[in-house]
């Protein structure tokens, strides 16, 4: 009698998209395109429904590392054209390791005075990566100190850049899911040559 079956790397990754609900096989199948011959070394899945007037708008992130390569997707609601039901948009990003300019990796833990690295659980965690890609620019209102002044004083604001930003915490995605987004981050910081 054999034992239990190994999950793959591809199986597992499989199985973290499938635990989402959200077009699973669009979705898998959408990595697996990008991702072809080329060996996974981590991985990390965020599934964020957001609830608007309008309904729910669910968006699933998928990032994963290769030897080489940074692999991103997302799939969104997409609105639908006449004629037709639901659509998805699913989009893949890639960018090469040498790209990246930078990897942040947050851990928030309740308690840190208690802090013993096998016995306290992260509580949240976040992963902003930036290779200079996207950016965008946080506008507002100039003003000065001078309470009674109706001058328009311009706007001033600063560029923001805006690659990546994985963000999980243990009430919404589980110990687990934090802790998945913590080996990815971690992976990723030790795959980056940043120079």
């Amino acid at each position: 009698m054999s034992g239990p079956e190994q999950l793959t790397g591809t199986d597992e990754l499989r199985t973290a998209i499938e635990a989402c609900g959200y077009f699973p096989a669009l979705v898998f199948d959408s990595v697996m395109l990008s991702l072809g011959e080329e060996a996974m070394v981590s991985y990390v899945v965020q599934h964020e429904p957001t609830i608007t007037p309008d309904g729910i708008h669910r968006h699933v992130t998928v990032a994963v590392l290769t030897p080489t390569r940074l692999i991103i997707n997302h799939t969104d609601d997409a609105d639908a054209t006449a004629g037709f039901g639901a659509q998805a948009a699913s989009t893949s990003e890639v960018v090469g390791l040498r790209r990246i300019a930078s990897v942040s990796l947050s851990r928030i833990v309740n308690e840190p005075s208690r802090y013993r690295p096998d016995q306290v659980a992260v509580q949240e965690a976040l992963l902003t990566v930036a290779w200079g890609f996207a950016s965008r620019i946080d506008l507002e209102p100039a003003t000065c100190d001078n309470p009674d002044c109706d001058a328009d004083h311009g706007l001033t604001g600063q560029l923001v850049g805006d690659d990546l930003v994985l963000r999980m915490s243990s009430d919404a995605d589980g110990t687990e899911g934090v802790g998945q987004l913590v080996r990815f981050g971690l992976a990723l910081q030790r795959s980056t040559n940043i120079s």
